[in-house]
């Protein structure tokens, strides 16, 4: 049940030049988010930035969560200078989260691109049992965030950068290709986020390959809870609304 709540930093640590991790401790009881869900924030009490932003879940900590976010506009500067103990108001948790129905016997892909990776870290927690693996890409080595906290959970990610700065030269999708090519089955679950043409080129990976896949869309939202239709995306069945009925769609629902 999602709700409006204050809540205080605890921590807002710059990661890099324009990277920040955010840990939230809500002033009240909320619901536990699951991954794949977000939070809309209020990042100033004025009224310029007007609307909330969402958010993605990073993981979930003692007394609240995290979140993951990029310096890219007015909004996400004002957030990046808040300070520990300042409280901010949020939404949430909202949206649909990944489902968990992949079964054991499965080989569980995590696949992230860019930002894709802030919420894969509590997707990672909770799955952490069925031992998957994650494909992480990136432009450059200085955009590959949170890879020792991967490790800590035990899990080397297998690292793509568009330049060959770290891990190999090219795609994300480069090194699935690669990897799905030999291992010899196709018993595969993918959970994947990352920027829309990413996503839809894995998609129709995932169908030449028969992989059952679930992906989280990025999209710019205005509410947070389907009164807009600002974030609205074409599906076989119709259009859909990506923060109320996802932001986590199967890969065979959307028409890219």
């Amino acid at each position: 049940m999602s709700e409006i709540f204050r809540a205080k930093i605890k921590e807002n640590r710059p990661l890099t030049n324009h990277h920040y991790l955010l840990t939230l401790h809500p002033l009240i009881n909320i619901a536990l988010p699951n991954p794949g869900q977000f939070f809309m924030l209020s990042v100033d009490e004025s009224l310029d930035p007007l609307l909330k932003r969402p958010f993605s879940v990073h993981r979930t900590v003692e007394g609240g969560f995290q979140i993951l976010y990029r310096v890219v506009g007015k909004a996400t500067k004002i957030l990046s200078a808040k300070s520990p103990g300042d409280e901010i108001e949020a939404l949430g948790p909202l949206g649909n989260g990944f489902p968990l129905n992949i079964s054991n016997s499965e080989n569980v892909i995590l696949t992230a691109g860019g930002m894709g990776i802030a919420p894969m870290l509590a997707l990672a927690d909770k799955i952490a049992g069925l031992k998957p693996l994650l494909f992480y890409g990136a432009r450059t080595a200085g955009e590959l965030l949170c890879l020792d906290d991967f490790r800590d959970s035990g899990i080397e990610p297998i690292i793509s950068t568009d330049d060959g700065t770290c891990g190999r030269k090219g795609s994300v999708i480069d090194s699935l290709e690669s990897y799905i090519s030999s291992a010899g089955s196709n018993n595969f679950g993918l959970y994947a986020c990352g920027p829309k043409p990413m996503l839809s080129s894995l998609s129709k990976f995932c169908a030449k390959h028969e992989i059952t896949a679930y992906m989280a869309l990025e999209e710019s939202m205005a509410c947070g809870i389907g009164t807009c239709l600002g974030c609205v995306v074409k599906t076989n069945e119709g259009y859909k609304r990506v923060c109320k009925e996802g932001p986590v769609f199967s890969s065979r629902e959307i028409i890219w």
